[in-house]
């Protein structure tokens, strides 16, 4: 949901897109063996990234990350903002795990994660699991997004 992510910009990789360069992204990280080896052992893995209408700088590299995250078997789709907010997605980034637990992140005003709420209450966890849904339904794969978005720039 967010414009920017302090992390990323603080990657190599980051700088490499800033530059104007292919980042080279690392498929033999902890993160990318884990999910590689949870996707093979088919786990569903994904995500659903909002985006501005223009996109941010940290958007667009998040549009260029989504290879690395498709490499590793994550399904990685993308919505415009003005559609979330029609379909009345919340402003706020959610991650959750196998459907019963939830953490909603939490930020500082740079931009930085400073941690998360973890909710397993059940009514709770199920109104983020049709939050969940609206949005995959919605959103678009993201090579179809950013293919869209290039001819959208021409």
């Amino acid at each position: 949901m967010r414009k920017r992510y302090a992390v990323d910009e603080a990657t190599d990789t980051y700088a490499q897109f800033a530059r104007g360069e292919a980042p080279t992204w690392d498929l033999d990280t902890p993160w990318s063996r884990g999910i590689r080896a949870k996707t093979a052992d088919g786990v569903y893995v994904g995500r659903v990234r909002i985006v501005d209408n223009p996109p941010t700088e940290g958007q667009r590299y998040l549009l260029a990350h989504a290879e690395k995250n498709a490499a590793c078997g994550e399904e990685v789709r993308n919505m415009w903002r003005e559609d979330a907010k029609r379909v009345n997605l919340p402003d706020e980034d959610f991650w959750i795990f196998d459907s019963h637990i939830v953490a909603v992140c939490i930020f500082d005003d740079d931009d930085n994660l400073t941690g998360a709420e973890l909710i397993t209450e059940p009514a709770r966890v199920n109104q983020y699991n049709r939050l969940r849904d609206v949005a995959q339904h919605y959103a678009t794969p993201f090579r179809k997004f950013v293919a869209e978005l290039a001819a959208k720039e021409e």
